[in-house]
């Protein structure tokens, strides 16, 4: 699945359905450690990962972005750092010219009036006046891994970024992630419409009939029963 598809997909569902499907599935979906959020509320951004770790010096994204595909989303490797600004207004603005769809950071942003601007989405841990002042050795594998909190991302993952926070999907995995994730989204809607029309939830979900069942069956779980009724609250 490429860039576009993926995109078209994803607007119709958010991240909570996607690392829903990975438990209605069993895949692992990856989700980026708390706290990251875009620097423009209601940003959203997907596309294939294009990793890249910081030593201190912007020079390491100008190459990253040498390799990039159109759509893809710059993953950047800081460490998680909070007492540097390792992206601004100049990286951001390239990589639009490139032809990415986002950028998201383990670390934090500055420039974040210009970042509004420009519009590109940025997803990052925050915001901090100062630029880097370190410059330390570049790893080998700078350019094929981004480190993200405990999580290691490559080319061979997607990126999904929304007001929610920022998952991770295998490419060998997504169409499966995806087709639930939509199926998920689909009956969300469907419940919250019924809602709105004076159906109770817990009428929907059988919820009565779920006390009853887990009295006859200990051990019954509301995950069983909502499988059993197709419905989506929890996964």
């Amino acid at each position: 699945m490429n860039n576009e598809a993926v995109v078209k997909t994803f607007a119709a569902v958010g991240t909570p359905q996607i690392a829903d499907a990975g438990l209605r599935r069993k895949i692992p979906v990856h989700v980026a450690p708390f706290g990251i959020a875009p620097v423009v509320s209601g940003s959203r951004v997907t596309g294939r990962a294009l990793p890249v770790q910081h030593f201190g010096s912007v020079d390491i994204f100008l190459e990253a972005m040498q390799s990039a595909d159109p759509g893809d989303v710059l993953v950047i490797d800081n460490e998680g750092r909070t007492e540097e600004g390792c992206i601004g207004d100049l990286t951001v603005l390239e990589a639009q010219a490139a032809g990415l769809s986002g950028i998201v950071v383990w670390g934090v942003h500055r420039d974040s009036p210009q970042l509004k601007q420009i519009g590109l989405p940025v997803f990052s841990y925050g915001r901090w006046p100062g630029g880097p002042e370190r410059l330390d050795e570049r790893s080998a594998d700078a350019l094929r891994v981004a480190r993200f909190g405990h999580l290691e991302v490559t080319r061979n993952e997607f990126v999904f970024a929304d007001d929610d926070g920022c998952v991770f999907v295998r490419q060998d995995q997504l169409d499966q992630i995806l087709a639930s994730a939509a199926a998920i989204a689909e009956t969300e809607v469907r419940q919250a419409h019924k809602i709105g029309t004076g159906e109770r939830l817990s009428d929907q979900l059988k919820f009565k009939e779920y006390l009853r069942k887990r009295n006859e069956r200990p051990g019954y779980t509301f995950r069983q029963h909502l499988r059993e009724i197709g419905g989506a609250i929890e996964e």
